[in-house]
């Protein structure tokens, strides 16, 4: 590793989804001098690089962070993964690379609820600037930007892709061409952050590139330990690495983008958060905020599973000789199986009236398997992951000490409000009757999960709390807002408020979480993060269009729509 200057304009702290773009856009100014701390080291591991590898890297103590919850008092008071990437690209390098921008209602929602300029027209411009989509660019989507998109492989190669979507548009919702575009509601095609075969982590997208410039410094396999200040101003990070505590300087600020996880937990241990929870901790306390840390937010989800009677799901490729040629071909021209993530179908729907925009997902996969990759049961199979994306209940996240090895308490409250439970109920229900459709009459066989005994709302809570997981998308614990909302801890433009040279960008940001995956929304806001930093922000789209179901107000499902906002 070359020499170490321990002076520079910006220290970002994590070089995750969030905080390789900072890296990559800040240093695009050969004047301005750059350093990014990492916990992790090198991703080019194979696991990592190849899409269908993706459950590998997750359950390696090596690039994941390991966290879990508390005893979770809704969920019969079982503890949660909480998986969070440690690891050149961050969760960007673990996840299941599936791109979601999310709804524009759930984007203007930040708006609403006090995060200023932060609405659909000021981010699609940077959801345009971050992207390469496959398909090229169009009034939605962008054309020459880092991060590629792609639709994987031909959905014509299983049968089961397009038997899911034509049973969504059986049960009479609407089919979308493009669900990051003009319309998210709807059954189609997923996306996903591969480019050529291979995984577009923000590592690859954004970092690597940049590497090579002389004004941004790399310090991998370091543990931040807490921020330095002079007054209420951050001037630095004291870390560990190889055993030493070291200290890095910043002239002009220091940016958190340690994640959702992350984030709150260094602005605790340097004094920042919740008097309470600094004094439990026997952290000194620098500022009294009771927003750090709380307002966290997830998705849960379940495997809706089904014996699939014809001879062509992924459970055919589960043995070490099928393994091994998938994977000889990616190798030699990453190709095929391995190179995508095989959920190339979804849906986004409504799950009651009364509901502008979408609030549950599905993740189609042509195989019945759990998130190891391995086989649920003998024989063929398939399966949806789905779950409702706007929950009503809230968590909090708290350290323990102030020594950094100490991983943080982390409590969701999943289920904890009634309306979550309801969507649950909703959500089993119209899955069964979507995947009961005749379109997938000559695949469907049995009902394995949750099993056809399963009906009564008693029945269904209670399978609910016992078979639910995260789908791994911790938000919004250092949320932005209004200076009137005593829980904001930061500005418009990401800075703490109270404290002076000190940011957070990434997707602890977030006032509320968004439907779908957080991935593309992370990167999106760190694009306009970007540029807020060096005062260049892109002019705001006017009145874009974006569909919205024609009588949202008295039903649940329509398949016409009103091109308004």
């Amino acid at each position: 590793m070359r020499n170490i200057d321990p002076q520079f304009d910006y220290v970002i702290v994590g070089a995750g989804s969030a905080g390789c773009v900072l890296a990559a856009r800040l240093t695009e100014n050969p004047d301005v001098k750059v350093a990014i701390l990492e916990a992790g080291g090198s991703d080019r591991s194979i696991f990592i690089q190849m899409p269908t590898a993706l459950s590998i890297p997750m359950n390696m103590d090596r690039y994941n962070w390991g966290f879990e919850s508390e005893p979770e008092p809704y969920l019969d008071n079982r503890r949660m993964d909480c998986p969070r990437g440690k690891v050149l690209g961050g969760s960007s390098s673990i996840n299941g690379m599936v791109f979601v921008r999310g709804h524009a209602c759930d984007i203007n929602a930040w708006e609403e609820s006090g995060a200023t300029g932060w609405n659909y027209d000021a981010c699609l411009p940077y959801y345009k600037k971050m992207e390469t989509w496959i398909e090229g660019a169009d009034d939605y989507r962008g054309g020459s930007g880092p991060l590629s998109v792609c639709a994987g492989n031909n959905m014509a190669l299983n049968p089961l892709y397009e038997s899911f979507i034509a049973a969504g548009v059986e049960a009479g919702y609407p089919k979308t061409e493009d669900y990051n575009g003009f319309q998210q509601e709807g059954f189609g095609q997923m996306h996903m952050s591969v480019k050529d075969g291979v995984r577009w982590s923000t590592a690859n997208a954004y970092l690597k590139p940049a590497m090579s410039r002389p004004n941004l410094t790399v310090i991998p396999d370091t543990l931040a330990d807490q921020l330095i200040f002079d007054g209420n101003r951050a001037i630095g990070v004291r870390y560990r690495s190889a055993g030493r505590q070291m200290k890095v300087f910043a002239g002009t600020e220091i940016i958190l983008s340690a994640g959702s996880i992350g984030s709150p937990a260094i602005l605790q241990r340097s004094g920042i958060g919740p008097a309470k929870v600094l004094e439990a901790a026997s952290v000194p306390v620098r500022l009294d905020h009771p927003g750090v840390g709380e307002n966290l937010q997830d998705h849960l989800e379940v495997y809706f599973q089904y014996r699939c009677k014809q001879p062509v799901s992924l459970n055919r490729k589960l043995d070490l000789v099928s393994k091994g040629l998938i994977g000889a071909r990616w190798m030699l021209n990453k190709s095929g199986l391995g190179a995508t993530n095989h959920f190339e179908s979804c849906a986004f729907i409504r799950s009651r009236a009364g509901l502008r925009s979408p609030n549950i997902q599905y993740h189609f996969l042509p195989g019945a398997m759990r998130y190891d990759g391995r086989a649920a049961f003998d024989g063929d199979g398939y399966q949806v992951h789905v779950g409702p994306n706007n929950p009503w209940s809230r968590g909090r996240l708290a350290i323990r000490s102030a020594d950094p090895t100490s991983k943080p308490s982390i409590l969701f409250n999943y289920l904890q409000h009634e309306q979550d439970v309801q969507d649950w109920r909703d959500t089993i229900r119209l899955t069964r009757e979507v995947l009961g459709q005749s379109a997938m009459s000559e695949f469907r066989g049995d009902e394995i999960q949750p099993g056809a005994s399963i009906q009564s709302d008693e029945a269904i809570d209670q399978w609910v709390r016992q078979n639910v997981e995260s789908a791994y998308h911790p938000s919004c614990s250092v949320k932005m807002g209004s200076s009137s909302d005593s829980m904001a801890v930061l500005d418009e433009s990401c800075r703490v408020r109270g404290m002076e040279s000190l940011r957070v960008v990434d997707s602890s940001i977030f006032p509320s979480i968004t439907n779908g995956n957080l991935n593309g929304p992370t990167i999106m806001v760190a694009e306009r993060a970007a540029d807020i930093i060096k005062g260049e922000v892109l002019a705001p789209m006017h009145d874009t269009p974006v569909w919205i179901a024609r009588d949202w107000q008295n039903q649940q499902r329509n398949v016409e729509g009103d091109t308004t906002k």
